[in-house]
């Protein structure tokens, strides 16, 4: 006798959530291992948040991710949180568990995954965690950024934002660490390139509707990669033009392919795979939507 079971229901929650590429993803992955379930936009205005995810769990929800403005109400929703989460005091991913809440955050994870992806480069991976990383932007995106650089042992993080505050907040981040963190004005961020291994962009300089992001690649060596965690579009400005110097180019469509991985696992008990497959559907899905 085949003992059916229930259907896995999680989805992402955020204000707005209309544009989000996670339910393409995870519905992805649910037909391809043949597992019973969905994954859905789960809209939630800020001042719903607590009440949605509590009918959530009363409808039997696995789960959800969580994403803008919500990082920081779902982290302190949580009865318990793992050390990507606590360290950052955002979460991306909750697990309900016996009526607990039990966070988590991938953000971290799927960036440093991300720089596997394409053809495989030893010159950029011997040379970029020995060297400084140059970061543009110090909100939510960097935080999370600079987590993971914390984590995979870079010395030195060197990081151009207009408020220089802004950079200061992110010094708790390197608590128990040997990373330093580099405070470096925005006028200035051309020069803070020489060195480095690796540039990550966290504005939102180069996405679709917005200005271009202005700076020289000029001090980059040749051996450095640059990503920028924009996917829309694919290719910006600053991607383009660190292609034609020929350095490691990665799009954000790496880091939000990867950073889903871990919250399937959670809510599944599989690990699935980043695709070549998978990435060409989303991008098929942004360029109808475009």
């Amino acid at each position: 006798m085949t003992i059916s079971q229930s259907p896995i229901k999680v989805g992402i929650l955020g204000w707005p959530v209309t544009h989000s590429r996670s339910p393409l993803i995870h519905n992805y992955w649910i037909k391809a291992h043949g597992l019973q379930g969905g994954y859905e936009k789960l809209p939630a205005a800020p001042e719903d948040f607590k009440n949605v995810v509590s009918g959530l769990i009363a409808q039997g929800y696995a789960g959800a991710n969580v994403t803008v403005p919500h990082k920081e109400a779902a982290y302190a929703l949580a009865d318990f949180a793992d050390k990507s989460a606590t360290r950052l005091k955002a979460a991306n991913l909750l697990v309900f568990k016996n009526g607990h809440i039990h966070a988590s955050n991938t953000d971290g994870y799927g960036f440093l995954q991300s720089l596997h992806d394409g053809e495989p480069n030893a010159d950029f991976h011997e040379n970029w965690p020995n060297k400084p990383v140059a970061v543009l932007g110090a909100g939510g995106a960097s935080r999370a950024v600079v987590g993971a650089l914390v984590d995979a042992g870079v010395s030195e993080i060197r990081i151009s934002n207009r408020t220089l505050e802004k950079i200061q907040a992110l010094g708790f981040l390197c608590e128990g660490s040997t990373t330093t963190i580099t405070p470096v004005p925005w006028e200035g961020r051309a020069d803070m390139l020489a060195g480095c291994g690796l540039l990550v962009n966290t504005t939102s300089l180069g996405m679709s509707g917005q200005p271009a992001l202005d700076i020289s690649l000029d001090k980059l060596p040749p051996f450095a990669g640059v990503v920028d965690i924009v996917y829309a579009p694919l290719e910006t400005p600053l991607l383009k033009a660190a292609a034609q110097r020929g350095l490691y180019a990665f799009d954000g469509l790496g880091m939000l392919l990867h950073q889903a991985v871990p919250s399937f696992a959670a809510w599944f008990g599989v690990a699935p795979d980043v695709t070549p497959e998978l990435r060409q559907l989303v991008i098929d899905h942004l360029e109808e939507k475009n």
